[in-house]
């Protein structure tokens, strides 16, 4: 616990058995349960952290007791909402529980699913057992774990709905990051910037984060994208919930013996695609339905301009490739639509930036 919050860490894995015990046994104290989700490895992982399971070592003195709606008149909502929460369960991978006195719980996924469903696993256990603060840590040992306090405490102090580590600033990382990943990760930062609408933020692959249980029951956690544009994808959810953020420096972390499992060339286009839907997810569903606002009519209106734009487009490159002569008219018209589809797509940019400023802590 911290501040008599409790503090729960989700570690994803697959096929992790020769780096699940290192990352369980070097957990920080203060971390009240460790919730490995197997996600149907082919190795002894299962194994591995079951062996950790009897070990006595890991025996809990914190007893996780989540408060149940006791009827009345007045908390009917609250009634409602226990009842979905309850409900959904058949949303999520199939799974089997593992629980006991131990601080270590195992959720075994019946079939592989991808790390985004077993984060999303880890998160609703978490949540049904309304734990304060839920990390994140991966299987593979590639985090620091004498950087979890940094990460947890923003949550548990000053109530940030998600803080989450930041590689990309810290001084090594043009050093240590292999040079492939560090540009496919800043590619994606950018798309992410305008995709979720937190423009302040990077490293957007990183898995090092904590949450708030309020966060976690704000946004649906079943329909978190699977594979590893989770991160991405969880971002632009939490902004239509209007969560805060924060970002913390984390060293990067490689060559300790993980085995990376993910091909950047077939993330990078998958993820990206992702981003490009997410942000019309985002536009209409933050900035329509649950809170209008102008810039709503300003993206839209330069999207339709800049389509009215393209048979001129097309009109004037036949032109310039026959060699016959433009027409004024042809070419004013691509100029007005253009540049007024352009400023039209900045200022919403810039509205954009300013009104998500207040979740960006």
């Amino acid at each position: 616990m911290i501040n008599n919050k409790t503090i729960a860490v989700v570690v994803p894995c697959y096929n992790e058995e020769s780096q699940i015990a290192m990352v369980v046994k070097n957990m920080p104290e203060f971390v009240d349960r460790i919730v490995v989700v197997n996600d149907f490895s082919k190795d002894q992982t299962e194994t591995v952290v079951k062996s950790l399971i009897n070990n006595e070592a890991y025996i809990s003195s914190v007893e996780i007791k989540p408060k149940r709606v006791v009827p009345n008149p007045y908390n009917k909502a609250d009634q409602v909402l226990e009842k979905v929460n309850n409900d959904e369960i058949k949303f999520y991978t199939p799974q089997k529980i593992e629980e006991s006195k131990s601080k270590i719980v195992l959720i075994n996924h019946l079939r592989n699913a991808g790390v985004g469903a077993a984060i999303a696993s880890g998160y609703k256990w978490c949540k049904d057992k309304q734990i304060d603060c839920t990390a994140v840590m991966a299987g593979d040992g590639q985090m620091d774990p004498n950087e979890l306090n940094s990460i947890c405490r923003p949550v548990i102090e000053e109530n940030i709905d998600y803080v989450k580590g930041n590689r990309l600033i810290h001084r090594s990382a043009l050093l240590v990051i292999p040079k492939i990943r560090y540009l496919g990760n800043a590619i994606l930062s950018i798309l992410t910037k305008l995709a979720s609408g937190y423009w302040h933020v990077s490293d957007t692959q990183t898995g090092y984060t904590a949450i708030s249980n309020k966060a976690l029951n704000a946004v649906k956690l079943y329909k978190i994208y699977k594979s590893y544009g989770m991160p991405n994808d969880l971002l632009v959810k939490l902004n239509i919930a209007f969560c805060t953020l924060r970002e913390v420096e984390i060293k990067p972390v490689y060559n300790i013996g993980e085995q990376s499992k993910m091909n950047i060339f077939k993330v990078i286009p998958r993820v990206s695609f992702l981003l490009f839907k997410s942000f019309f997810k985002r536009l209409w569903g933050k900035y329509l339905f649950r809170d209008f606002h102008p810039l709503f009519l300003l993206y839209n209106m330069s999207f339709i301009l800049f389509g009215f734009s393209i048979p001129f487009v097309v009109k004037i490159s036949k032109i310039f490739i026959s060699g016959g002569q433009l027409n004024t008219f042809t070419f004013l018209g691509f100029l007005f639509l253009f540049i007024t589809a352009f400023q039209a797509f900045l200022f919403a940019m810039w509205m954009d930036i300013q009104d998500n400023e207040r979740l960006y802590k």
